[in-house]
């Protein structure tokens, strides 16, 4: 029940029709023109098209062509061998010389595109990559080997859309579909099988009944994936407008290859009085209150992941889940890094699963403690706090609703206080250096840093003392 309670999606998107003409860059056109003009097609090809016809601002604009690599090298004399064995060369225009006025050197910008020849790949044999590739005379046959439907599409200016698969009518219908045999698109590369997902999640689309069963069928095959081009899609899909779409990975048991820890979450109750949903479900109702970043939502869906680790039921039946913060920060570094994600991005988000649920009891912290926390925080991160914890309360039960968002307001005021007043949270705000602690006689190396550090933590006690002519009274006092 809970699980139908949380289809959010609408299933089917009505959009303007093909534009009579497409606006695309105008280095794209050139570069169409040129291959155009020394006998070869050309077209620009997969989701650059997509979007232009849904309205969207592409990203990027890639250029299929009859032209072999090295002819296209031959017309334009600025060029790169991105992937010359698969037929991509990365073509270069337009620079532009770019003076800031400030009398400093000037900077140039290039503009690049991926221009590829038309190919037929060989067999793939590791669900991942083909073992060989060969270039076509055929536009048709390069559509051929594209993941969907919508994405097969290409387009000139002379020719306007090239839809040999019915990428537009599946575009009206707000449909995922694959090229030809969904079994085979995913059995050439297994990572497609997590990509028809995240466009889902993108564009609000279902996904078509015999795609969504050979994902289902070949899901296993996503083991073969690296985790890098996992991740890459996996953070796409978690920061679309539809993050709660993972609830289809799950179903579809894509999840259970590259994130069990979240199936877990999917099949573990929260029988407690602030919670509606178990805890899988009650994730996904954070993800989509908090703002879409990367640390944001790697937060919400991980930030209860040690919930099916810790839970215990007492005598009357209630679920209770001590110490889960701790535990929840653990895994969630274990599974970014396996996931291989950047460190930084791993210690912003291990800092606000540890933290989530700070000042969730009683009225609420002190302004003392509530310093303490801001300081081992970092002032920097409490908007992202706010969020997790707003977010949270979004994914929860209206039990003490009203009194829980009191204590958020109340850390609001008081961390607005000490901004306000430039309260000192951390050593370099202290109102004295080392410079000052050498001048009085304190010699340089680890005491002077336990000196610094026993000062930063009166401050935060009682932040009045956060003066020079005080903090070097105390030094001279306790430690000279």
């Amino acid at each position: 029940a809970a699980s139908r309670q949380l289809r959010w999606f609408t299933g089917v998107r009505h959009i303007n029709m093909i534009p009579k003409r497409i606006e695309m860059p105008v280095q794209v056109e050139e570069i169409l023109g040129k291959l155009r003009e020394h006998g070869y097609e050309a077209f620009a090809v997969g989701g650059c098209v997509r979007d232009a016809i849904l309205g969207r601002i592409p990203g990027d604009w890639d250029i299929t062509t009859s032209a072999k690599p090295e002819e296209v090298k031959a017309i334009f004399h600025r060029t790169i061998d991105t992937g010359i064995q698969h037929g991509t060369v990365t073509v270069l225009v337009d620079r532009e010389i770019l003076d800031d006025g400030s009398g400093s050197p000037a900077s140039h910008t290039d503009y690049a595109f991926e221009v590829t020849t038309y190919r037929v790949d060989g067999v793939y044999t590791d669900h991942r990559r083909p073992e060989s590739v060969c270039f076509t005379a055929s536009l048709e046959e390069d559509l051929k080997r594209r993941d969907f439907t919508i994405n097969a599409m290409a387009y000139n200016p002379e020719q306007g859309v090239i839809d040999i698969f019915g990428g537009q009518e599946d575009l009206e219908k707000g449909i995922i579909r694959c090229v030809g045999e969904a079994s085979e698109r995913f059995d050439e590369d297994a990572l497609r099988i997590l990509r028809a997902v995240r466009f889902a999640a993108q564009l609000d689309f279902v996904i078509e009944d015999q795609t969504r069963e050979a994902m289902r069928d070949q899901a296993k095959f996503l083991k073969d994936i690296s985790a890098e081009r996992i991740c890459t899609e996996l953070t796409k899909m978690i920061v679309s407008k539809h993050p709660e779409r993972l609830e289809e990975a799950y179903e579809l048991g894509l999840t259970n290859i590259f994130l069990p820890e979240f199936d877990r979450m999917m099949q573990t109750p929260q029988n407690n009085p602030y919670h509606l949903y178990d805890v899988g479900r009650h994730t996904l109702q954070v993800m989509r209150a908090v703002s879409a970043t990367p640390v944001l939502r790697y937060a919400a869906l991980l930030h209860d992941v040690g919930k099916p680790e810790c839970k215990t039921t007492d005598e009357t039946g209630v679920d209770h889940f001590y110490g889960h913060q701790e535990l929840s920060a653990k895994m969630a570094r274990t599974i970014l890094r396996r996931l291989k994600l950047d460190n930084d991005t791993i210690d912003q988000v291990c800092r606000l699963v540890r933290n989530h649920d700070y000042g969730l009891s009683g009225d609420g912290p002190g302004m003392k403690s509530f310093r303490r926390f801001v300081a081992q925080l970092g002032a920097e991160h409490f908007a992202d706090f706010l969020e997790i914890r707003k977010g949270d309360m979004a994914g929860q039960s209206a039990y003490h609703l009203e009194q829980r968002r009191q204590v958020i307001a109340h850390m609001e005021a008081m961390y607005a206080e000490i901004i306000e007043q430039k309260q000192c949270l951390k050593l370099s705000e202290l109102e004295i250096s080392g410079k000052d602690l050498i001048a009085i006689g304190v010699k340089p190396g680890p005491d002077m840093g336990r000196i610094l550090k026993a000062l930063l933590d009166r401050v935060l006690e009682e932040p009045e003392l956060n003066t020079r002519e005080q903090l070097l009274a105390i030094v001279k006092e306790s430690y000279l």
